[in-house]
């Protein structure tokens, strides 16, 4: 029976629009077309200015995490995935302490678990909407203007969810929190290579009689890789108006915030640990039981829930911070509340309009910018050791949950395995057998790989990257997870009972 919690949801879910499931087989080319769509109307939203503001003005609460929520400041994407990852955190929560009781195997609780998740995710973005005009994101709103915002943001969130859906459903490829986040790091990681528009303002001490006191700066671009080709340039008489050549070894860590060929490198080596981490599995031998002749193997890979313990601590690290803010600019302005002072205490930068932690929780959950940024800080060895601890610890945590919650557990692997015609060799055509087996490997497996996958993640962070750290992380993730799922849908296409089977546990 569900739970009392999803009770009181199932009313609104019942009004809540919906996409409906695929009454037929989608085709490749078909999910290509739907992905697509949602990709460019996702593009579109990410840059249409939301009507009536003005996004130089007011306070950016979530500048620290806009690369990883598909957030772009001042557009209808202003709230990016937030409210739907931030419903999937809750959810999971609840379940995962037991305050509501979902039996998984159950259609009806499952169908109310999903649909209840969705209407969180709408009242989330109903709450971060008017959060943002209560705290003055835009600066002082008149009712007016405050009511044509929040309805922008709120239909915006609207068409975000149910794009997540449509793509999720079967109608697309993935999910779609994983398609804008991908997109999103993406677009970042160009933008920090070939950005070749904004200047450096920066130059080694002696580049044409630079001094400390005086800095004649390189002029060349920001972009790193742009950098390194207009330093080429010069070098060859071309482009020497703006400057003279630099000294390549300034191009490795330029001044220690600009795009670099350490971040470069910081980014590949990242690419590398991921692709070789996702390379990582168990093999499970099975055995059709109609064909004895027919052999597959089930993989148990080492990052065995992907990489959803990031996205769903980088979502509650998001929500501390952003709610922080917002409780220090109301309540706690003056620094009086020691328990509020616990959460955080910030200091606005005028020049960019960020809210920086200066103390509490809030200081060490935000994502260091580089590790040259983090060492200049007074206590910067400790904000590593707590940002790492942390995100170590939750995306373990998360791990282990998500394994019971999300259809991927010993119990619900072994039933699929049984329903769809496989056995392992040696073993009895026996759920619990089966479910035995897996459970030597599964809870383990999940648990090492969100253990690993926290320690990268937080070295990312640290080590600074093209774009935040684990936003590469989750970038290449993503892309592997999209080439297999290309080549799941090619092999499909090749038809066979038991590789429809196989196809659909994988």
């Amino acid at each position: 029976m569900p739970s009392t919690f999803l009770k009181a949801l199932s009313p609104f879910v019942r009004i809540m629009p919906e996409v409906k499931q695929p009454d037929r087989d989608v085709s490749f080319r078909e999910k290509f077309v739907w992905t697509a769509i949602v990709l460019i109307i996702f593009l579109i939203m990410s840059h249409m200015p939301l009507f009536g503001v003005d996004k130089d003005v007011g306070t950016d609460y979530l500048w620290a995490m806009r690369v990883i929520l598909a957030s772009t400041r001042g557009t209808l994407m202003e709230l990016g995935i937030g409210p739907i990852v931030t419903a999937g955190l809750v959810m999971q929560l609840l379940q995962g302490s037991k305050i509501i009781n979902v039996d998984f195997g159950d259609p009806e609780d499952r169908a109310l678990f999903t649909g209840g998740q969705k209407v969180i995710a709408m009242f989330m973005t109903a709450f971060q909407a008017i959060a943002y005009i209560v705290g003055n994101a835009y600066g002082p709103l008149g009712p007016d203007a405050a009511l044509i915002v929040f309805a922008q943001l709120f239909i915006s969130g609207i068409v975000i969810i149910l794009m997540d859906e449509l793509v999720q459903k079967g109608w697309g490829l993935g999910s779609g929190v994983s398609l804008f986040i991908m997109t999103n790091v993406a677009g970042q990681v160009l933008y920090n290579s070939l950005n070749f528009i904004e200047l450096e303002q920066f130059a080694p001490i002696g580049y044409m009689g630079s001094t400390p006191g005086n800095i004649t700066p390189t002029n060349l671009p920001k972009g790193i890789i742009a950098a390194i080709i207009g330093n080429i340039l010069r070098t060859f008489g071309i482009g020497t108006a703006t400057g003279d050549p630099v000294d390549a070894t300034w191009l490795i860590v330029r001044n220690g915030y600009d795009p670099s060929i350490l971040s470069l490198v910081i980014t590949f080596i990242i690419f590398s640990a991921v692709i070789w981490m996702e390379s990582v599995r168990v093999e499970i031998p099975l055995q059709y039981a109609r064909f004895r002749g027919m052999k597959a193997r089930y993989p148990i890979k080492l990052l065995y829930t992907s990489n959803i313990p990031v996205i769903l601590a980088q979502a509650l690290y998001a929500n501390i911070l952003f709610f922080g803010q917002i409780i220090w600019g109301t309540f706690n302005a003056d620094g009086n509340n020691p328990f509020l002072s616990w959460i955080g205490i910030f200091r606005r930068d005028e020049e960019t309009g960020r809210m920086i932690a200066e103390s509490g929780l809030a200081r060490y959950i935000t994502p260091p910018q580089g590790i040259f940024s983090i060492l200049s800080e007074g206590d910067g060895w400790l904000h590593i050791i707590i940002y790492s601890a942390l995100m170590i610890l939750l995306c373990w945590g998360f791990s282990k949950i998500w394994v019971d919650i999300s259809g991927i557990a010993p119990r619900d692997v072994s039933r699929q395995l049984l329903n769809s015609g496989y056995i392992v060799p040696g073993f009895r055509r026996s759920e619990k057998v089966l479910e035995r087996l897996l459970e030597r490997y599964i809870p383990v497996v999940a648990g090492l790989g969100g253990f690993l996958i926290g320690i990268l993640a937080a070295a990312a962070d640290v080590m600074g990257a093209l774009a935040s750290g684990t936003g590469i992380l989750l970038m290449v993730s993503i892309i592997k997870q999209y080439y297999e799922q290309i080549a799941k849908e090619q092999l499909a296409g090749m038809g066979g009972e038991g590789v429809a089977g196989l196809l659909g546990i994988l």
